[in-house]
């Protein structure tokens, strides 16, 4: 390779990390959580966590949306469990993971022909980007939706108040007498 071809490779791509880290920087701002949520945050950077906390919101809603007695993803804060959870994965799933997240937020909408950030989406449409995971013909994009479920249900589902929908008593071991619901 001469010189000028050297070059010219070494001016696009670095024009290629240019824009990208300029996409990635205006892609990754704008997302907004409480103070105390910021504070405690361990690994997801606050983007992260505003993807955990849409998707779990979606996953887990109710089928009655009017029965106030289930509670929803943000009453047992999946995403501060998913958070926690996360931190104590090897780093090569943690990576995988939150490379999945990005996929979500920024990839997966613009397959369905929309324009917008998971996060900005009608709760429509982020039901269709998550069924279009689901069922997706790629292997590696539904077992990326199956173990962001995973985790999201694994956060509902360890609050006793979420018991009752699935008609669980509750473990045995140290049971109130009233039972646990």
């Amino acid at each position: 390779m001469n010189r000028r071809r050297f070059l010219q490779f070494g001016l696009v791509g670095g024009a290629l990390v240019a824009t990208g880290s300029f996409v990635a920087f205006f892609r990754t701002r704008g997302y907004a959580i409480a103070p105390e949520q910021e504070r405690s945050l361990v690994v997801l950077s606050v983007w992260q966590l505003v993807v955990a906390q849409h998707a779990a919101r979606r996953i887990v809603a109710s089928d009655d949306a009017n029965d106030r007695a289930i509670p929803t993803a943000d009453d047992t804060d999946v995403a501060g469990f998913i958070d926690a959870y996360v931190a104590k994965m090897p780093k090569g799933t943690r990576r995988d993971l939150l490379r999945f997240f990005a996929y979500l937020e920024h990839m997966a909408p613009l397959g369905l022909k929309l324009g917008s950030r998971f996060t900005r989406l009608s709760a429509i449409d982020q039901d269709r980007v998550l069924t279009s995971l689901e069922t997706s013909d790629t292997p590696l994009l539904r077992a990326g939706f199956e173990g962001l479920k995973a985790l999201i249900f694994m956060g509902y589902y360890r609050d006793p108040r979420t018991w009752r929908i699935a008609n669980y008593a509750g473990p045995r071991v140290n049971r109130p007498p009233t039972g646990w619901w």
